[in-house]
């Protein structure tokens, strides 16, 4: 495990801290980053998200779908929590929690903004960080590649129209062009070019020294979003502590019953711990990345969605590290359970 997975809490925190820092001191340099925007892109962000997933995508064996039959079960437990349940479920907690319990503490007009960017939150499953969470709980790897392959081209089809269905639900207005505009730059694109990419590395021997090349620069990518994102919501951070912790309570709740979930329907069907593992990591983790940049080119950088998937990425390092804790100390008793 290198240096940075080691201690990754720390180093999110620091450019949490660095970030929310730089909002307040020089927030017109943020704002005319915040500013630089093509079709609701915004450029920064989207030059960012590109580096850090790119490299993570080049790991990926999409010819290890082949092995899906032979993890049927786990994967099966996966897709139905990432497909059929966490998007759904985020959203009826971010209908109970802030539309009724929390109502009273929150503007009226942005609750249906906060909620949107809950949907954009749990309606991916995470393509990068997920490969960190799989080594830290010794995830089986060729589960790890075939379950993300997998889910990147569901993704592809299923992204736009879930989000669509979930915010009109919430009596959101979608607009479908800008939607459809993310899922082809942060999905189709990148998967596109990482699948065309490896294989022209693969024919030449170079795919090792490439990504071992490449690591370094989806690390300073992923930390300089982290301090980008942060530093474009600084303000409303320091002056909504109480809407952060409102926000952060639906999120925490939905990575806990999702991981959780898979993990317990995994004992149940007998799936090996080093599957199980995963897949509730993978059921539980978010696509930050891609909701961030969703939430910015549907609502505005300063929307309350943007600042709700800005919540997710605070609230999501911590939480799913204390996951990776509870699946690794409770390895005995899952394995007991299968005997």
């Amino acid at each position: 495990m290198g240096l940075f997975a080691r201690y990754l809490t720390i180093w999110v925190l620091l450019c949490i801290f660095a970030g929310i820092g730089l909002g307040t001191l020089i927030p017109d340099a943020l704002r005319m980053l915040a500013g630089m925007e093509v079709a609701h892109i915004n450029l920064p962000v989207a030059v960012l998200i590109w580096a850090m997933i790119f490299p993570m995508l080049l790991k990926i064996d999409y010819s290890s779908l082949h092995e899906v039959w032979e993890h049927r079960r786990g994967i099966g437990v996966t897709l139905a929590i990432n497909w059929l349940i966490k998007p759904f479920s985020m959203a009826l907690l971010g209908f109970v929690f802030l539309r009724l319990i929390f109502a009273p503490l929150l503007d009226a007009g942005k609750i249906d903004s906060y909620i949107g960017g809950l949907v954009l939150l749990a309606a991916a499953p995470c393509t990068a960080m997920v490969f960190v969470w799989s080594k830290l709980v010794n995830g089986h790897p060729q589960f790890t590649l075939s379950q993300v392959a997998l889910n990147d081209v569901i993704m592809v089809f299923a992204f736009a129209p879930i989000v669509g269905v979930l915010l009109g639900v919430t009596s959101i207005a979608v607009p479908w062009e800008t939607l459809f505009l993310s899922v082809l730059l942060y999905i189709v694109i990148p998967v596109l070019f990482a699948y065309l990419g490896r294989k022209l590395l693969l024919a030449s021997g170079r795919l090792s020294d490439v990504l071992h090349m490449m690591d370094p620069v989806s690390m300073a990518a992923l930390l300089m979003t982290v301090i980008l994102l942060f530093g474009f919501q600084g303000q409303q951070i320091i002056h909504q502590p109480l809407v952060i912790l409102l926000l952060a309570i639906p999120v925490t709740i939905q990575v806990y019953f999702n991981s959780m979930l898979a993990y317990w329907l995994n004992r149940k069907l007998g799936v090996a711990h080093s599957v199980a593992g995963p897949s509730a990591l993978i059921g539980a983790s978010n696509f930050f990345e891609l909701a961030v940049a969703a939430a910015i080119a549907l609502f505005g950088l300063e929307s309350g969605a943007a600042l709700a998937t800005v919540v997710g990425v605070l609230v999501e390092v911590p939480v799913m590290l204390s996951v990776v804790a509870i699946v690794n100390r409770s390895k005995r008793w899952y394995e007991e359970g299968l005997l």
